[in-house]
């Protein structure tokens, strides 16, 4: 079950995983977990503290695929973002680009204790171009995690980024 909203200024996405809160919450801030569906990175857990990333999305594929030209650049880059909200287990919000191109926030709701909807929310955005962009690539990501979760191999990641692509920038223009 999705519900997702794309914006120039906000994009939402809802999932629901078939996984405990707990479970869902280390995804999020054990960067050895966070590196299997995004990205890894020293992470300080608290309000104020860094929130690493490296991209590494070779990693994201459990067979050998290679990294489009156009990302290519940005293998192995790092950087960190600020924890702007902490609320272990169900709050984590920080910073994109210091706040630049925004601020994402994901809550968690344990339906039962097996089962947890999982909202995105990246509000922010500079207009239509990183809607896309960002559109795309958390389309792509979450789906990376569903289906680590629920122990689904991920052949290729380019091919289901691809096609996230794809369905945000129909989903940008019918918003219009």
């Amino acid at each position: 079950m999705t519900a997702d909203k794309i914006s120039p200024d906000m994009l939402r996405f809802e999932r629901i995983l078939a996984a405990p809160a707990a479970t869902v919450w280390q995804y999020l801030v054990d960067p050895e977990l966070r590196a299997r569906w995004f990205m890894s990175g020293p992470t300080d857990l608290q309000v104020g503290g860094a929130f690493g990333l490296t991209m590494d999305h070779d990693r994201l594929s459990d067979e050998v695929v290679p990294t489009p030209d156009r990302y290519k650049p940005y293998v192995g880059h790092r950087w960190h973002e600020r924890i702007t909200r902490y609320e272990p287990p169900h709050l984590l919000a920080f910073t994109w680009e210091d706040g630049k191109a925004g601020e994402v926030t994901f809550a968690l709701t344990e339906i039962d204790s097996g089962t947890t909807r999982l909202v995105l929310t990246h509000t922010g955005l500079r207009g239509s171009e990183d809607a896309l962009n960002f559109g795309g690539g958390w389309h792509a990501h979450l789906a990376v995690l569903e289906k680590r979760i629920a122990g689904i191999s991920i052949p290729d990641f380019w091919a289901l980024h691809a096609v996230a692509e794809r369905e945000m920038e129909i989903a940008l223009v019918s918003e219009a």
